[in-house]
């Protein structure tokens, strides 16, 4: 699992499980610390602070790069000097691989 950025997603219909928690657990192992499953177990959400607004933007934009390549979009809740992450497979109810594929991903961003 320590090429989980090198991985793609793959197309997620509705009625596949999503991960058990060992599942998710060893995915999360991958990511920065700074992940965090929500308390409903169906998320997986990272907040982020930058210096300005513009590289705020800049962020956002790649990310949005990653979704569209992958086909997998996040929630991001998008303030002056924040970004919070927030990936789900909505059409599982919960997480996936495509999840941690896309995280993976934009920690890989985040360290240039």
């Amino acid at each position: 699992m320590s090429h989980l950025a090198e991985r793609s997603c793959t197309p997620c219909h509705g009625g596949v499980p999503p991960l058990e928690p060992a599942g998710v657990s060893a995915f999360l192992a991958c990511l920065d610390p700074a992940w965090r499953v929500s308390a409903d177990g169906a998320s997986l959400v990272r907040a982020l602070a930058f210096p300005t607004y513009h590289e705020v933007m800049a962020f956002v934009n790649a990310v949005a790069w990653i979704a569209h390549q992958e086909d997998h979009h996040p929630d991001l809740i998008v303030g002056y000097a924040t970004v919070e992450v927030r990936y789900t497979t909505h059409a599982c109810g919960g997480l996936t691989e495509n999840d941690f594929i896309c995280a993976a991903r934009v920690d890989r961003l985040l360290r240039g």
